[in-house]
């Protein structure tokens, strides 16, 4: 049930969020990329992961890499969706 009402919270706040931000804007959004430094540092840490090989603090710095790019891929779709929206 916790996990459920947390979900819900978490699509009001993006929906609010996508809901708010102009057809230029989410575009912008959608464009978004991880600078080259830290995409060969995530996939320096992936390959330590798949062998087991990670530190706490890798493990860590990994999971923190993984949480942004999860809301990175969050904020994209709705924004592709707010433009979906507005451009019908």
């Amino acid at each position: 049930m916790a996990a459920s009402v947390a979900h819900s919270v978490l699509e009001q706040v993006f929906d609010s969020f996508a809901d708010c931000i102009t057809p230029e804007v989410a575009r912008r959004i959608e464009e978004i990329q991880l600078d080259p430094h830290a995409q060969d540092r995530i996939n320096e840490l992936a390959v330590k992961a798949n062998f087991g090989t990670l530190t706490p603090e890798e493990r860590a710095q990994y999971e923190d890499f993984i949480e942004a790019i999860d809301l990175l891929a969050i904020f994209q779709a709705k924004a592709r969706l707010a433009v979906a929206r507005k451009t019908d």
